[in-house]
């Protein structure tokens, strides 16, 4: 996957003493989930939970616990996680953009969730290459408001100029992203500074920009909008821990005294799991202030954050993915689910039913050319004496070469738009005109956004040629 070096600002040979970015992400990853634990104590029980389902999934499956391991990917799984953020203005994006760059992390993918009554556009900030992510997969799904979308010219006004008078980078973090751009890193007391200065753009402020009046006004255009308008900064709305069974974690939630979303996002159940599926528990009515002509504050209330737990499945081409989308509009029209979960029995019944056509084995999501796999070679294929065939078909039914599935590292506009709904408390969905607009948005970025089906195809076509290459090798010997 190639990219400009606009999106990559960072120089490539960096000074021996400085932090990888690697580390960095890593070190970030942790103090943010320590910060949300702190701030929202339900998603430590959350982690909780997590852990337990994770450990009894490995234990009944030894399988899934072999081929985590073949992959490299067992020991990811409990430092899994990826956040939410959404930003007001195109400068903060653009920052944002660079902050997430000294960790590593770069935008993949444009989301437009207009088109499921969410009045943003989103892309996924997160590392892109495979030794990155095996390292640390810590992603943040980053959304910027849509204020065109807001019909209320004066609303709409009032919206951006408090959204220009604020700063949601503090001076530090700031300063030490530009000396991480010139210099092409930081060294490791510099790193731990800007941690520390990061995480102050993702803190909750419970004092908002805002009066109550105008709060309400913002509420009434749209939820989200009132949550991205009124405050300090982007507070992290979620944390996400990634679980092997989310069916499981859905059914024991209550027994730790978490209410789940009523319907999983995404695909149904399946033995073979695909891209991703997701739950959560409803977001928090928290106790805010709002400034008061007075000087004084009035008490008041805000609902915005929640805790999200995922199930990552296996990366579909282009085909599995018109697939996947063309089955989950036919359970769409069976079958829309209700806000208020009120028909959750029936709408998982209609997902179930309509995926019955797409395959539920590796081998036939590989032969349809459906899912991106790995290619490594077996015990019997490193001990291979000669290449037999070049034939990558003819050398797994040898025995010589194993594939397993590539993690889903993306995200899905309906699924994430369901989750916005669910926890903004929407008790009926809100409508925009349907406007994908990636060129704006990757202006307002300040790059373009990398295409996630190149990444996986390109970490397709390596393993292939690792494998193929070491085979030559030994014939050659």
């Amino acid at each position: 996957m190639r990219a400009s070096r606009s999106q990559f600002p960072l120089k490539e040979v960096a000074l021996q003493n400085h932090v990888s970015s690697d580390d960095i992400r890593s070190a970030f990853s942790a103090a943010m989930s320590a910060m949300y634990r702190q701030e929202v104590p339900a998603y430590g029980t959350l982690m909780e939970l997590v852990a337990r389902v994770n450990g009894e999934a490995l234990a009944a499956d030894p399988e899934l616990k072999e081929r985590l391991d073949a992959t490299d990917s067992l020991e990811r799984i409990s430092e899994e996680r990826h956040g939410a953020i959404r930003l007001g203005t195109a400068a903060e994006l653009a920052m944002m953009r660079r902050v997430f760059a000294v960790m590593g992390m770069y935008p993949v993918g444009y989301y437009d969730l207009s088109t499921a009554g969410v009045p943003v556009h989103s892309t996924a900030f997160r590392p892109v290459g495979e030794a990155a992510l095996k390292r640390n997969p810590f992603r943040v799904f980053t959304s910027l408001l849509r204020l065109d979308l807001i019909k209320d010219e004066t609303l709409r006004a009032e919206a951006e100029a408090v959204l220009a008078g604020r700063r949601i980078f503090t001076p530090g973090a700031v300063e030490l992203t530009e000396k991480a751009e010139r210099d092409g890193g930081l060294d490791k007391a510099e790193a731990g500074r800007f941690v520390s200065e990061v995480l102050e753009t993702f803190r909750w402020h419970d004092k908002a920009n805002v009066d109550a009046g105008m709060y309400k006004r913002l509420h009434d255009a749209h939820r989200l909008i009132a949550d991205v308008v009124s405050f300090k900064g982007p507070h992290i709305n979620h944390l996400t821990p990634r679980t092997l069974d989310i069916d499981r974690v859905q059914a024991l939630m209550p027994e730790y005294g978490i209410a789940p979303k009523a319907v999983v996002e995404g695909p149904p159940t399946r033995k073979c799991p695909i891209l991703l599926r997701q739950t959560s528990f409803k977001a928090l009515e928290e106790p805010v202030s709002f400034a008061a002509g007075d000087g004084s504050w009035k008490p008041g209330s805000h609902t915005a954050r929640f805790g999200e737990i995922e199930q990552r499945g296996i990366a579909l081409t282009p085909k599995g993915r018109a697939l996947y989308d063309e089955r989950l509009e036919a359970s769409r029209k069976i079958v829309r689910p209700a806000a208020d979960g009120s028909n959750a029995r029936e709408y998982e019944a209609a997902l179930a039913k309509a995926f019955e056509g797409f395959p539920d084995d590796w081998a036939g999501i590989r032969r349809a050319g459906l899912g991106y796999f790995s290619y490594s070679l077996t015990e019997k294929g490193r001990a291979a004496g000669s290449l037999a065939s070049g034939d990558l078909q003819a050398l797994i039914a040898d025995g010589l070469v194993r594939f397993d599935p590539i993690v889903y590292e993306d995200f899905l506009p309906v699924s994430a738009a369901g989750i916005f709904q669910s926890n903004l408390g929407d008790t009926a969905q809100q409508e925009f005109v349907a406007s994908p607009n990636q060129k704006r948005f990757e202006t307002d970025l300040g790059a373009t956004v990398l295409n996630e089906f190149d990444h996986y195809a390109g970490i397709e076509a390596a393993s292939i040629d690792q494998c193929l290459g070491a085979l030559r090798s030994v014939a050659a010997e």
